[in-house]
């Protein structure tokens, strides 16, 4: 009989943060991007789920998690997830990031090397901000302190797929505008912050305390997938699958594939 998706809250410091559990097995930890919440990993999550336990979590200020302030740090929001595998009894567990939660997910290996089978950096990468990400990041905020965040979001989501596949995903296209038009203009504010402040990790990827998968898109418009392989000297517990079909939601834009990945990686560990 297949397993009930449990639904939760944690109580987190002043706050609440949400998350669901699903399947049995090695677990895996799903860490959503920037505007997203938990929702977005969808069937790529409950295929996961067949074969391993899956916990899914909106990071705080996104979803339905609570906003604790001004600014959301990497760090704070790894000790959030520490705090949560304590609560769970989870002594080990293989994370999965998607590129704001793989910033997240290099912080936790900074911090709690120990909790960590492996981990995914799923369309992310170790660097601090360029100075023109930190521009692009200083305006988003001020759109949203302005009180129209859609005139912001919808455009970031779009690009979120590689060209050649926005007639080929319509419906997860809008389902992605419509999670991102959910997360409250404090949240965003708070992540965006946290980001600014965000300091390089690359030392931590290149020593390579834990087997690293490194997943890409070939067609990613936020990352450049050839480039930023020449700036990282991976370890060799480390490999990099780039998606052919992919911009910089793969889960989505080739499914089966990653789903494939992500287990075959999880299995090895």
């Amino acid at each position: 009989m297949k397993p009930t998706c449990m639904k939760k809250y944690f109580q987190f410091k002043t706050g609440r943060i949400f998350y669901t559990d699903n399947g049995i097995g090695e677990p895996i930890v799903l860490l959503h991007g920037y505007l997203e919440s938990s929702e977005i990993w969808g069937g790529f999550a409950e295929r996961l789920a067949s074969e391993f336990r899956v916990i899914a979590i909106d990071l705080p200020g996104h979803g339905r998690s609570d906003v604790y302030g001004e600014t959301h740090t990497m760090e704070f929001m790894a000790t959030a997830l520490k705090e949560l595998l304590d609560e769970l009894g989870v002594k080990k567990a293989c994370f999965a990031g998607h590129s704001l939660g793989g910033y997240v997910t290099l912080a936790f290996l900074d911090l709690f090397p120990q909790y960590l089978s492996g981990y995914c950096l799923f369309h992310s990468q170790p660097f601090s901000d360029t100075p023109a990400a930190l521009e692009k990041r200083r305006r988003e905020i001020g759109i949203v302190r302005r009180g129209k965040k859609n005139l912001m979001y919808p455009d970031n989501v779009t690009m979120m797929f590689a060209p050649s596949n926005l007639e080929r995903f319509p419906a997860e296209l809008q389902r992605s505008k419509e999670i991102a038009s959910r997360t409250p203009g404090e949240g965003i504010i708070a992540i965006l912050n946290g980001m600014i402040q965000r300091p390089s990790r690359l030392n931590v990827m290149e020593e390579g305390r834990v087997p690293c998968l490194w997943i890409l898109g070939s067609m990613d418009n936020y990352i450049s997938c050839d480039v930023i392989q020449t700036k990282v000297n991976l370890p060799a517990n480390a490999r990099v699958v780039v998606l052919k079909n992919s911009g910089h939601i793969g889960f989505i834009e080739e499914e089966d594939l990653s789903v494939k990945t992500i287990s075959d990686f999880i299995k090895s560990l």
